[in-house]
C-alpha cells in the first residue's frame, strides 16, 4: 500500500469524512471545508462553545510568534508543520511582511491544504516558499525535502501549533520534537501552541470529535505541553495561555479561556 504522501490528492480527500485541517477552517470561518466538516464543528460548537475563539486566539499567536522570531530573534528561515489551510496573515506573509528575504517550507499531509497552499501561498520575489506532502511523523522526509529551501546550518524557526494533539502518547510526540529540532542551528527556536485537558467540558467536546471525525485529537495538561521545550530556553512569558503570550498594543492579554490552550517559544542553545 502506498503511503499518503505518494497517493493522489483526490484519493485521499474523503470528502464523506470530517477532516482536523477542514473543521478548523470552518471554525475560522473559512470557505474550504464541506458539509461533513460543518456538522462535526457544529456538534463541537453546541458542546463547547469557546472552541471557535480558540481557534483565533491560535491564529493571532502564530502572527505574534512569527513577528518575534523575524523581528527580535532575526530568524529568516520558517519550518511550519501542521500549516491548516491558508487564511490571513499565513506564516510567509507575517514573515515577509518584515523580512522580504524570509525563506519559508510549509508542511502538512491534507490534500485540500496541498492544493491551496500551492496556489495561494506565493512567496516574495526576494524570498522563497516551498510545500511538503507529509505526516508529521516522517522527520526524515520533512528535513530531507526542507533542505532544499533551507540552511540549516543557519537558525530556523520551527512553528508546530494544534499539531502535537493530533498525535497520542503512543507515537511518543516529544521524541519526534526532539528529532526535528536537534538538527537545526544554534539560535533555532521553537514555536507550539496545543489545547489542554484542563476543562471537562472541552475534554467531552474533543471525546466527541474524536469519535465521528477522520483523525483524533489528545488533549495534554500543561506541564506535558511543556515538556515539548526540552532542552531549549524557554523565551518570556514562558508557557501562558495562548492570548497571554506578549499579547499586541491595546490588548491585556487577558480572556476567558484560561488554560484551554497554551503555548510558549523556546530557543536551541
Amino acid at each position: 500500500m502506498s503511503t499518503p504522501s505518494e497517493q493522489p490528492p483526490a484519493d485521499r480527500l474523503q470528502t464523506d469524512r470530517p477532516h482536523s485541517a477542514r473543521v478548523w477552517n470552518y471554525l475560522l470561518g473559512g470557505k474550504d471545508n464541506y458539509t461533513v466538516d460543518h456538522e462535526t464543528g457544529d456538534l463541537i460548537l453546541r458542546m463547547f462553545p469557546d472552541i471557535a475563539d480558540i481557534a483565533r486566539l491560535q491564529r493571532a499567536f502564530l502572527a505574534r510568534a512569527v513577528r518575534y522570531l523575524a523581528v527580535e530573534a532575526g530568524i529568516r528561515q520558517f519550518l511550519d508543520i501542521g500549516a491548516g489551510l491558508p487564511t490571513a496573515d499565513n506564516t510567509h506573509e507575517v514573515a515577509q511582511r518584515v523580512a522580504p528575504d524570509s525563506r519559508i517550507v510549509y508542511v502538512d499531509n491534507d490534500p485540500l491544504v496541498l492544493t491551496h497552499a500551492r496556489a495561494l501561498l506565493t512567496s516574495s520575489p526576494e524570498g522563497a516558499c516551498a510545500y511538503i506532502d507529509a505526516d508529521v511523523k516522517n522527520v526524515d522526509l520533512i528535513l530531507e525535502e526542507a533542505a532544499g529551501t533551507l540552511d540549516f546550518s543557519r537558525p530556523v524557526g520551527l512553528t508546530m501549533l494544534g499539531i502535537m494533539g493530533q498525535l497520542p502518547d503512543e507515537d511518543d510526540p516529544w521524541t519526534l520534537v526532539d528529532r526535528l529540532t536537534e538538527p537545526l542551528a544554534p539560535g533555532s527556536h521553537l514555536a507550539l501552541s496545543d489545547g489542554t485537558d484542563t476543562s471537562d467540558t472541552l475534554n467531552q467536546a474533543i471525546e466527541t470529535y474524536n469519535a465521528n471525525s477522520a483523525s483524533s485529537y489528545h488533549l495534554r495538561s500543561p506541564e506535558r505541553i511543556a515538556g515539548f521545550f526540552h532542552g531549549l530556553e524557554i523565551i518570556e512569558p514562558g508557557i501562558v495561555r495562548t492570548s497571554a503570550w506578549r499579547p499586541d498594543p491595546g490588548t491585556d492579554g487577558t480572556d476567558v479561556l484560561r488554560g484551554h490552550a497554551v503555548c510558549g517559544i523556546g530557543r536551541k542553545p
